[in-house]
């Protein structure tokens, strides 16, 4: 059985849209690495890709741990699916923590929740090395026209043809530092994107992920104010972290329900008798437990820390540990959880023809440990531990 939430109503949406239209699709999607469409406007007309965005803006004004739960809802389906939906809330939640005081993000806003727009980022870059702190392009502005010109080499952009806009980072000026970077939305009417490499992974083929060539322009209202440095600390990492683990989650929780779901076949062709494989079953479902606990305890404590206006909090070294240690943890247990429940299901998870296959999901876990390498991950943990003291 699903492991789908009774609380609030989009988070029932986004399981009914798993379950209904993201469930018939995976498969398909998986294999010609397609973009999830058909799920993604099933979520349109549930009007979730606003649900972060304030009911005064025409949104739902949910939290994290709503947004999580959607996200675990739909990956239990469709990972794919799942992960487009996290990134465009990370996006959205950029906007709405950041972006509030400028009146062109505002009404951007009202009509990315009318419209129900999907929102993707560019952040990745060519010669950078992955560190999507520092930025070789700049943005040029014009102020006395009132507008800027941006152009960007990306080494991926998940679903970046398939969104309606894009939000992404650059330097703030040309004589800026690399590290002084701010977000700039691009508009699609604006904006021309030229395809420099393909996407042809392992896992998480639905993503829709190659590199591009980005130029741009637009008005200066669209640049976001303030530094990428705070939105990326207070905004746009914790809500990465919780909610590609809620992906992860959703990932390790249909593992074990179809491990949950041969085991029981077992036992009910010897009647009386308990299956040898029910006792690596219980097993499993103590590492799945402590996965679950960790992801929804650690998006109830952002939720908390946001309405409680506690900037600083999000900004302290033992909330960024948190973080890192949250995205550590889920990304390696995922793939650990969908290997044993493999090895509960043996030949009948290996295939791909049977209901208790696990091989999309073996492959999709495996991209958790690279989305943001772990390795980069504990070395920037390692260097706050020499100085963080945990009272």
């Amino acid at each position: 059985m699903k492991d789908h939430s009774k609380g609030s109503a989009a988070v029932q949406s986004a399981a009914r849209v798993g379950a209904e239209v993201a469930a018939a699709h995976a498969d398909d999607v998986d294999r010609k690495a397609r973009f999830p469409k058909e799920a993604l406007e099933a979520l349109r007309r549930e009007k979730l890709l606003g649900a972060f965005v304030p009911p005064e803006l025409g949104g739902l004004g949910h939290g994290m741990v709503e947004l999580a739960e959607a996200c675990t809802a739909l990956a239990q389906h469709c990972s794919a699916t799942g992960m487009v939906l996290a990134m465009h809330h990370i996006q959205v939640a950029c906007l709405v923590r950041h972006g509030l005081s400028e009146p062109y993000i505002r009404d951007y806003l009202v009509e990315l929740c009318e419209r129900q727009l999907l929102l993707a980022s560019i952040t990745s870059e060519v010669g950078v090395g992955g560190d999507t702190r520092t930025s070789i392009c700049a943005v040029e502005r014009d102020d006395a026209a009132g507008r800027f010109r941006f152009k960007k080499e990306a080494t991926t952009i998940s679903y970046g043809e398939q969104a309606d806009d894009w939000l992404a980072t650059c330097r703030r000026a040309p004589d800026a530092a690399g590290s002084d970077q701010v977000l700039v939305l691009l508009r699609k009417g604006d904006t021309t994107l030229t395809r420099t490499t393909n996407w042809d992974t392992l896992g998480m083929r639905g993503t829709c992920s190659p590199g591009f060539s980005v130029v741009s322009s637009g008005v200066t209202g669209q640049i976001v104010p303030g530094s990428f440095a705070d939105s990326s600390a207070e905004t746009m990492v914790p809500f990465s972290h919780i909610l590609w683990s809620a992906v992860w989650l959703g990932i390790a929780i249909d593992a074990v329900a179809r491990a949950s779901a041969f085991v029981r076949a077992e036992a009910r062709r010897k009647p009386g008798s308990v299956p040898p494989t029910a006792m690596r079953l219980a097993e499993l479902s103590s590492r799945l437990q402590l996965m679950r606990i960790n992801v929804h305890a650690v998006a109830s404590e952002c939720d908390e820390l946001i309405r409680s206006g506690g900037s600083q909090a999000l900004l302290s070294l033992g909330f960024a540990l948190k973080m890192n240690n949250l995205k550590i943890s889920s990304s390696e247990m995922v793939a650990e959880i969908v290997h044993r429940a493999l090895s509960i299901c043996g030949i009948m998870a290996y295939k791909n023809d049977t209901p208790f296959s696990l091989g999309r999901h073996l492959r999709d876990a495996l991209s958790a440990a690279l989305m943001i390498g772990n390795d980069r991950i504990l070395s920037k943990s390692a260097s706050m531990l020499l100085v963080y003291k945990d009272d």
